[in-house]
């Protein structure tokens, strides 16, 4: 049975996730600058090294965030149908759902196309 209550908790998890994902798109563009950064110098093949590791983990995130993302916001769309379906259609928790649904899905194209 669906409440409002885990519609919250839901509807936060899914705001987290996209916080997350954003966080870690910024640190992989920070790192690729760096790296690019350190071969325009020369910097030491170990500590280049290094660094490229550094990218390629930031980089491994991403698809793991996504696919977190994407089960997140299977399992908010699913709770938010049960409490539509037991007759709790308005109130700002729903609203909140729905505008997080809306906003992930926009992320989502944007992303493919």
């Amino acid at each position: 049975m669906a409440t409002i209550r885990n519609l919250k908790i839901k509807t936060a998890t899914c705001k987290r996730i996209v916080k997350e994902l954003h966080s870690y798109e910024k640190e992989v563009e920070r790192e690729a600058a760096e790296t690019a950064d350190m071969k325009e110098k020369g910097a030491d093949p170990y500590d280049l090294k290094q660094q490229e590791n550094v990218l390629a983990e930031s980089r491994m995130m991403i698809p793991d965030c996504r696919k977190r993302l994407e089960a997140s916001l299977a399992d908010l769309k699913g709770t938010l149908a049960e409490l539509e379906e037991a007759s709790e259609k308005e109130g700002p928790e729903l609203e909140d759902a729905q505008a997080t649904i809306s906003e992930v899905e926009k992320l989502f194209q944007t992303t493919e196309a």
